[in-house]
């Protein structure tokens, strides 16, 4: 019950065992993490469940489907993930979900179901930000890692987030204490691949369809702009507008198609890759990690990577498994802040605008 008070924590484990859940959107998941303090962290079962085909029909995410489904499936997956596990609910340390941001139905969901395990096992209740998960998914099976008792030590670095909902550039001195260096002011990168994917005539989602017909394109044949040149915040929708004007002017769509998705794609890439080196350099950072699910982009991937190694930097990026919306990066978000002294409280409720920093 909302403001009941938490459980006396426990004295922590030498091995904790974390079941997250992440219901922010469309993607019903649950992992569970096991973590000794001498040693990184573990994946025992990271299941997700994808509804892209019941939203495909509508071009997007409906809420009031996504949270639906969620309440129809989670029970059963929590069962499916403790069984992969060979563990019971009361072999869990903490339950842990997603706070926000996202659908405030979706997230009542997975925040109700992590808080009556809590509850009914006697573990601890930690709720986590949607995009921290994301920011610190390269370092869950990176080697570059620097892992120390008491605490799991996160180097400095320069984040790239790049999702449907989210581009940020994030100063992350170290797990928790994060600072914002740019953010977009309109649309989202995953958004723009969204809506110029639906003006093609392409699928939803979009990114993996501009992606595909990308390869197949001249990245030259279109100059479309590059906004914001001077600073290190982000616009793409002034990029969607050029291509939404371009497309009266061509006469065999079908033809030119991979031709406006390779363009398209230079031009958000050539943003992305330059705002983080310059974000880099201004922050003092030699690491450079990109995450979110729009980082699946091997163009935007490879480009990132090929000028970090221009420039003598480190380049991190979260495994494409990783990427899109999952609970393993949720319960590793939580694992850090246990092993640095956070307890959690049941009377933590949903933000579907909460701030990252």
């Amino acid at each position: 019950m909302p403001g009941a008070e938490q459980p006396a924590p426990k004295e922590e484990p030498e091995t904790l065992m974390i079941l997250a859940i992440e219901t922010s959107c469309d993607e019903s998941a649950v992992a569970i993490l096991r973590q000794t303090a001498t040693a990184p962290a573990e994946i025992l079962c990271s299941l997700v469940s994808s509804q892209i085909e019941l939203h495909r029909s509508y071009g997007g995410v409906v809420p009031e489907v996504a949270s639906r489904n969620h309440s129809l499936i989670l029970r059963s997956l929590v069962e499916q993930a403790l069984d992969e596990a060979g563990l019971q609910s009361n072999n869990i340390d903490a339950f842990v979900a997603t706070r926000g941001p996202g659908l405030s139905s979706s997230l009542l969901v997975g925040h109700t179901m992590a808080k009556a395990l809590a509850a009914a096992s006697g573990g601890n209740f930690l709720s986590v930000n949607h995009m921290e998960g994301h920011l610190l998914s390269p370092f869950l099976s990176n080697s570059r890692t620097s892992w120390k008792s008491p605490g799991l030590m996160i180097p400095a670095h320069l984040a790239l987030i790049v999702s449907g909902g989210h581009t940020m550039l994030i100063h992350a001195r170290q797990a928790g204490d994060y600072h914002m260096v740019g953010r977009t002011v309109d649309d989202a990168a995953g958004e723009a691949f969204d809506k110029v994917a639906r003006m093609l005539g392409l699928p939803y989602p979009g990114g993996p369809e501009i992606e595909k017909q990308a390869r197949k394109g001249n990245p030259e044949a279109f100059q479309f702009p590059r906004s914001m040149p001077g600073e290190l915040n982000f616009s793409f929708s002034g990029l969607k507008t050029a291509v939404r004007y371009t497309l009266p002017k061509i006469d065999d769509l079908t033809t030119r198609a991979p031709d406006i998705c390779a363009s398209f794609q230079r031009a958000v890439t050539d943003v992305l890759v330059s705002k983080s080196l310059r974000a880099a350099h201004e922050c003092g950072c030699n690491i450079i990690t990109l995450s979110g699910g729009v980082s699946c982009n091997k163009a935007i991937r490879s480009a990132l990577n090929d000028k970090c190694m221009a420039e003598g930097l480190h380049f991190l990026a979260c495994p494409p498994g990783l990427s899109t919306d999952n609970a393993a990066m949720i319960a590793f978000a939580a694992l850090l802040k246990i092993r640095n002294g956070a307890t959690g409280s049941m009377s933590e409720d949903i933000d579907p605008n909460f701030s990252l920093c």
